[in-house]
């Protein structure tokens, strides 16, 4: 289910982010489609059925970037709900972020993405539109080489 099939939604929809790091540098997606929040964001989706989160975020990162990571650990949980001019609830998901280190592959956009790019940690500001998302990828930075944050 895509796009139409989760706007104005009766429950709330699972989605995954993944901050892939490389060096000094984390990657950055830029989404076609809706909800698309303004500027760049972290590559992620929907959660499938019968999918482990951990198997979502790679998947989407494949899919959106053809980059290969090596998960690290869980960020964070966002809640992440867009309203009408009505009020009414448009999007609504529930997103777990989590981290990878990056190990293959040339970022290029895939699926449902307009663009890539890394990004110096130091400038994601300048890049990245919600606020929410450039607080997560901090959290991801500060985690970096920490023991006992892992994902299974």
């Amino acid at each position: 289910m895509t796009g139409a099939g989760r706007r104005y939604p009766d429950r709330p929809f699972v989605g995954v982010g993944i901050v892939v790091f490389r060096g000094s540098e984390v990657l950055l997606v830029k989404r076609a489609r809706p909800p698309a929040r303004p500027g760049w964001s972290i590559p992620g989706g929907a959660q499938e059925l019968g999918e482990t989160v951990a198997e979502a975020a790679l998947r989407e990162l494949e899919e959106e970037t053809g980059v290969a990571a090596e998960l690290t650990g869980l960020v964070d949980v966002v809640d992440a709900i867009t309203r009408d001019e009505a009020a009414r609830v448009a999007y609504h998901y529930t997103l777990v972020d989590v981290a990878a280190e990056w190990r293959s592959g040339e970022a290029v956009a895939g699926d449902d993405v307009a663009e890539v790019r890394w990004a110096p940690l130091r400038e994601i500001e300048r890049h990245v539109g919600w606020r929410e998302t450039i607080r997560v990828i901090r959290k991801a930075a500060s985690m970096r080489g920490r023991r006992g944050w892992e994902i299974e």
